[in-house]
């Protein structure tokens, strides 16, 4: 039961199990009574012929019987004595008489008449308004029963059709003709056991069928679990598991896990990336602030403490970076603190006091620019893009906030060489600096606009960098505004 095939293969067989019992009931009850229609209708033409016989007083001993032995006839009076059976009826039930024929000239052949009774009969029609008039036989639907009789010494089950006639002396009969049950009972038999033999084969088949299809069905997704457990065990992330040409899921489910895959690559990729290019601009640091305490050991004089703080300060924000990129790598929330913009960038600028130019804000006093997200992260990328600026800009450095539809923009525009066009997506990625900006104390570790971009996306906005009217470089910053 473990197995889908399995449970597939059973919960088919008991579907069409249960579908099949049903239809074959439903097919049995209509063939029975199909068929005990037509015994009703031959019970009834039998018992009205006998009855229309009888209200033309025909006599007992001169009735014209059919098949007698198929179509047992039985005739009670009003009292429900017997009057007359047919040849060969020796017992009868389900037609609410005590017995069969009890007067024996009836049944004998004998030539008494139907008017020929004790009752002096009464001429009078002014009788039961339910009985049929004199001479004619009731219009009413037959009553309708089952029984057994017995014919020739055989038993057998009948339907029995009741009719009533009255002779022309004003004597009401009621004619009992039965039709036999034995074609219907063993046609319901035949077909039930046609059925009862029929059905473990078909669910056999069913069974069989369902599980061959589902394991065929199924064999692309034992192709992929193969292929993925051979990567997880190889470590190789370029594989990729087989897609069958199909469109069906299974194919969705291997283009979609081959996609997983890919992502999955290029994180571990990049993080193998991340850590060798942390670890080459670790070692430059440590490496130096090691020297120069080595050399201040041996001769003190020779200290270069200036020197060692600056790269103490450099390893400790490289540190921080490094902090920061791994906690957006595991997907940090931005948070949702309601900030106004102008505010921070006013603020920042305003403590950035070793700068070596000033820089020119530009924000609307009578407006507020509010965003939703993380304080500490969205000041992180002003003073990111502020210390590029710094680290580029010729002689100004313009900072400007402003709101376009339901977006906030910060713009930091310089008027320096700018980024070349082919380099203004590469600047973003981590570790990377221009060839211009390469040495450690004016290129930094390359960290910073990659962090920038990172905290923007994260906030649901965008980083780009296009060319200032100063002809530097103008990066925005693009936030949603809240609401």
């Amino acid at each position: 039961m473990r197995s889908v095939r399995a449970r597939a293969a059973i919960g088919a067989t008991l579907v069409v199990a249960v579908a099949l019992v049903a239809a074959g009931l439903a097919v049995l009850s209509v063939l029975r009574t199909n068929l005990i229609d037509q015994a009703d209708l031959q019970a009834e033409v039998a018992a009205r012929e006998v009855a229309g016989q009888l209200a033309l007083d025909t006599a007992y001993a001169d009735l014209d019987l059919d098949d007698e032995e198929d179509h047992p006839v039985q005739v009670t009076d009003e009292e429900g004595r017997v009057v007359f059976v047919s040849k060969g009826l020796r017992a009868i039930s389900g037609t609410a008489s005590t017995g069969v024929s009890p007067i024996p000239s009836a049944s004998a052949g004998a030539t008494l008449s139907p008017g020929d009774d004790d009752d002096d009969g009464d001429d009078d029609d002014g009788g039961d308004s339910a009985r049929p008039a004199r001479g004619e036989v009731s219009s009413d639907d037959p009553d309708f029963s089952d029984g057994t009789a017995t014919v020739d010494g055989k038993q057998a089950d009948y339907r029995f059709a009741a009719v009533e006639a009255t002779t022309p002396a004003g004597l009401t009969l009621t004619v009992h003709a039965g039709a036999p049950l034995a074609a219907e009972q063993e046609a319901v038999n035949t077909v039930r056991g046609a059925m009862l033999t029929g059905l473990p084969l078909l669910l056999a088949v069913v069974a069989g069928v369902t599980w061959l299809v589902t394991r065929r069905a199924l064999r692309p997704v034992e192709g992929i679990r193969r292929e993925m457990a051979a990567i997880t065990a190889s470590e190789d992330l370029a594989r990729r598991v087989p897609e069958p040409g199909s469109r069906d899921e299974i194919a969705a489910l291997a283009r979609t896990t081959n996609e997983t895959l890919t992502v999955l690559e290029a994180s571990v990729e990049r993080q193998r990336r991340f850590v060798a290019d942390a670890s080459h601009e670790l070692r430059s640091p440590i490496a130096s602030l090691r020297t120069q305490l080595e050399v201040a050991e041996a001769h003190p004089e020779l200290l270069d403490l200036p020197g060692a703080v600056a790269d103490t300060v450099r390893l400790q924000v490289l540190a921080a970076d490094l902090l920061l990129l791994a906690r957006l790598d595991a997907g940090e929330k931005p948070g949702a603190a309601r900030l106004e913009v102008g505010a921070l960038v006013r603020e920042e600028v305003s403590q950035r006091t070793g700068d070596r130019m000033p820089v020119t804000v530009e924000v609307a006093e009578d407006s507020a620019y509010e965003v939703n997200g993380s304080r500490g992260q969205l000041v992180r990328v002003i003073g990111n893009l502020l210390d590029n600026a710094q680290r580029h800009a010729a002689n100004r450095i313009t900072v400007q906030v402003a709101a376009d539809g339901g977006r906030v923009r910060v713009e930091v525009r310089d008027d320096g060489a700018g980024v070349p066009e082919d380099e203004r997506e590469r600047i973003f990625e981590r570790f990377v600096r221009l060839d211009d900006a390469r040495s450690r104390d004016d290129g930094g570790a390359g960290l910073g606009l990659a962090i920038a971009r990172d905290v923007a996306t994260r906030h649901g906005g965008t980083l780009t960098v296009h060319r200032a009217p100063e002809g530097g470089a103008a990066f925005r910053l693009w936030l949603p505004r809240a609401a």
